[in-house]
This record gives structure tokens, sequence and C-alpha cells, in this order.
């Protein structure tokens, strides 16, 4: 892997048929690189995602609430620190990347090619090139892997609190998981539903010391502890379909019961979205990109990697964001190194 040079490229393409950096993916990382690539005049182009599956645009923190541990990004009043809203956060990333070049298409890439330079970016029928492409595309919600919770998505399971706790005020949800995620999903669900159950696989947690203090000592919030769900189930009336109960197994003891719920809130984790570049790039068992261990170049001479795609260790908008300034930096110097030669 390297950042410095690469194999001498030519191409009959003209110059302004060809980007000097085509970004995939807007999260802290993807538009991090954007602002850093516009400011160093690259013109970046950022294919931000369509919605769609698993390619938001603004990625994770688009379903985030308070946003308390990245530096600044917060606000004071009568001397009481408040968080910033996740989606706000994204939008201010987004409008500063912008307002130094960067140009931003909210559509989804369906196909690549990295055999040669210029790379080709595919969005349906239309190819784009460039000379260099950073990869942002972060990583989507686990889901149980259960069939009854596929009928049963939008229908009382989700993956997303921020985006529909609304929904079920003075109802009792669950929240599945035992992470950070869990903690903050449990307690912004409070503020609609009536009561909130963790439900955990085990009797000790990932989260954090301070996110599972705050989970605690909430007052509607539950604790279902040793405990899996294997089955969910609901009922239809006329034309709307609800969720009215689980099967929890305990894992110690193997009883199953049933237990009545309104809605289930998945929070086990996440994987990361990099199924576009599988047999094309170096990745781990799990799919995470593999870079070099000091740089953001992958096996591909001027293809970039960054943020949740690649960091299974860390995965914080903090960091993202810092590899998403490593890319930005590594593609200009490949660039300056390695140009593409346009022969007419």
């Amino acid at each position: 892997m390297n950042t410095e040079s690469a194999e001498k490229a030519t191409t009959t393409m003209k110059r302004e048929e060809v980007h000097q950096v085509i970004i995939i993916g807007s999260g802290p990382a993807g538009l991090t690189a954007a602002l850093y690539a516009a400011r160093s005049n690259l013109a970046p182009l950022v294919f931000e995602g369509d919605g769609f599956e698993d390619t938001a645009p603004g990625g994770q923190l688009m379903i985030t609430t308070e946003v308390e541990n990245f530096p600044g990004m917060v606000t004071w009043k009568d001397d009481k620190m408040h968080g910033m809203m996740g989606p706000d956060m994204m939008d201010i990333f987004r409008r500063q990347a912008e307002n130094f070049g960067a140009i931003t298409h909210r559509k989804r890439v369906t196909g690549i090619d990295f055999s040669k330079r210029p790379f080709r970016v595919s969005v349906d029928e239309t190819d784009y090139h460039a000379e260099t492409v950073i990869i942002a595309t972060g990583a989507s919600a686990k889901w149980l892997g259960i069939p009854s919770e596929e009928e049963y998505k939008s229908y009382g399971v989700s993956a997303c609190a921020t985006c529909d706790g609304a929904f079920f005020k003075d109802k009792d949800v669950m929240v599945v998981g035992g992470g950070d995620t869990a903690m903050e999903e449990a307690n912004y669900l409070t503020r609609h539903a009536k009561t909130v159950t963790i439900v955990h696989r085990r009797e000790e947690f990932r989260a954090s010391k301070i996110m599972l203090e705050r989970a605690q000592k909430n007052p509607k919030i539950k604790w279902l502890l040793d405990a899996v769900i294997i089955e969910v189930f609901g009922k239809t009336e006329g034309m709307r379909k609800f969720l009215t109960g689980t099967k929890i197994r305990n894992t110690k003891t193997g009883e199953i019961t049933e237990v009545p719920t309104d809605g289930i809130f998945v929070a086990i984790g996440h994987e990361p979205t990099t199924g576009l570049f599988k047999g094309v790039l170096d990745m781990n068992n799990v799919g995470y990109l593999v870079t070099d261990s000091l740089t953001s170049a992958t096996n591909i001479p001027g293809v970039f990697a960054c943020g949740d795609c690649q960091d299974y260790i860390y995965r914080q908008a903090i960091t993202a964001a810092g590899t998403g300034c490593m890319a930005a930096i590594d593609a200009e110097r490949f660039i300056d190194s390695s140009p593409v030669e346009f022969v007419s």
C-alpha cells in the first residue's frame, strides 16, 4: 500500500471529464474528506447515498440524538452544556464542505471499476471517472436475524429510536443490546414510551460507565438480562399490522417465556457497508476494508478508505472525521506524485 506513487496512467478522456477526487459516503469521514479536498482545490464529487437500505446521507449520526463527545460541537445555556443533534452536526459538515467547492449528490453508487486509472464509479447507467477515490461508506445496523423480525420491520421492529420513537408514545417497548448505542436508545425512548426494557444476553455490558449509569438511574428503564429474543409476533386488524409481543429464551436455563411489548428497537452493533468492493479491495474476515497501518491507502494505489468501513476498533464520529482528513491528504499527495496523463 503506497500513497506516494503508482504506475503511470494515461487516458484519451478530456481533463474536464475526470474528477480529481470522488468520495463515496457522507458521514463524518466522507464529509471531512470532502472539506479537506475542497480546501485543496480538488473539487471533490461526493456521492452521499440515496437514503435507501444502508446508504443514508449523513451516516449513522443521522439517527443519533445528542452528540456530547465531539469537541466544539456543543452549546452552553445557563452554564450547562448541551450536545448537538446528530442531523444538525452533519448539516454543518455538509455546508462547510460545499462552501469550499465540494459537489454533493444524493445518489447511490451501484458499480465501480478500479482495474485502471482513471477509476470508474457508476450510478445506475451513468459513469463518473476520477484520479482517486475515497471510500467512506460507513457501517449499518445489525439485526437479530430471525424470520419474524423481518415480517415486523416498520410494524413495531426498528433500529432507529430517533426515527420511530415518537410512534410509541405511552407504549411499552424493548431495546436489545448492551453497548452505548443501546443505552442511548433506551434513554431517548423514555421521552415517549411508558416503559423501556433493555434485553441483553449477559449480565455484563460493553457500554461505557457513564452511559450505563444514566440508563440505570432512569426510573422508566427496566432490565431483562441473560435473555435473547427468539421470535416476535403480532396481529393484523384490517389494514393495520402491529407487534404485540416476543418470545424470550433465558441463556442460562433455556426457559422460554412470552413477554408482551409494543415495539422492539435493535441496538446490537453494526457491520461495514462494503459489499460493493468485495473481491476488489482487501477486507478482513468480517468485511472491514484493510488499509495501510500508517495511512488510509488500500491495496489499490489511488483508492483510500476512511471511517467505519475500515475502523472496527474505535468507531467514533471523531475518529471517522480524523481518518477522513487523512484520506483527503493522502489523495492529494497521490495526485501530485502520480497524476493521470491526458493524451489527445
